[in-house]
């Protein structure tokens, strides 16, 4: 059998199995941020994402905490070594936040400060992001899961060396129950309602960093009511 066979139904396999969850809603009084080991060295392990484009994805999954006012831990493995450090930006938007600086321990969840951290929050919701996918993220989310946690993997913030590793990592998040899903479906839940704060005020300038095709759409928006006029060509496209 051919390898895309394998992995066809393999992923078959997955989504039958995730659809055996119940949805679960995201609630920002129950929500927690977590940002896992999204560091310096380990950013050239994301292969499968435009380098530029994943560079925006980890500063903006730390975004969230920010905007949400989500408590929100960050940890790093090994920092001292090839891993690196964060980037200098998470720690600006997060100036107050716990920091588990973990020795070795792979899975964060094997570091007892971090459990107790977690703990702490009291907050039952997580989401969280790591490099690289098939370890950082999937050992945790997985390790959460089995914890009685519920979890949503924020999707376009995880990176890892190939796309195959990728779609087989998010599979196995699935099949544990973890909701893998964009950084937009999470603000989304999170906000639930435009009128809510934050709300579209808020929302909106914060989407327009971040999540750009959303600003960009807003933008042109308001420049054709500004503008004030239609071009004969836009005129014959349908209403």
């Amino acid at each position: 059998m051919k390898l895309t066979s394998i992995l066809s139904a393999a992923l078959a396999v997955g989504s039958a199995l995730a659809d055996s969850f119940a949805w679960e809603r995201l609630e920002k009084d129950k929500a927690l941020l977590l940002v896992v080991d999204l560091q310096e060295g380990l950013y050239t392990l994301a292969r499968d994402w435009d380098p530029t484009l994943y560079k925006h994805n980890m500063i903006a999954h730390a975004g969230i905490g920010a905007i949400f006012e989500l408590p929100t831990i960050l940890t790093t493995s090994a920092e001292t070594g090839p891993n690196g450090p964060l980037p200098q930006e998470i720690y600006d938007l997060h100036p107050n936040a716990p920091v588990i600086r973990r020795g070795g321990e792979v899975n964060a969840w094997d570091n007892a400060e971090f459990r107790e951290a977690v703990r702490a929050t009291n907050r039952t919701h997580i989401i969280l992001a790591g490099l690289v996918t098939d370890v950082c993220t999937a050992f945790l989310a997985r390790s959460l899961r089995a914890e009685g946690y519920q979890v949503w993997a924020n999707i376009e913030a995880s990176g890892t060396t190939t796309e195959l590793i990728r779609d087989i990592s998010n599979q196995q998040m699935l099949r544990a129950g973890v909701n893998v899903v964009s950084l937009f479906a999470i603000a989304c839940d999170l906000m639930r309602d435009w009128r809510n704060v934050p709300g579209a005020i808020k929302l909106y300038p914060w989407l327009d960093k971040y999540f750009p095709v959303y600003g960009m759409m807003a933008r042109a928006h308001t420049a054709a009511i500004r503008n004030g006029t239609v071009t004969d060509a836009a005129a014959l496209l349908p209403n």
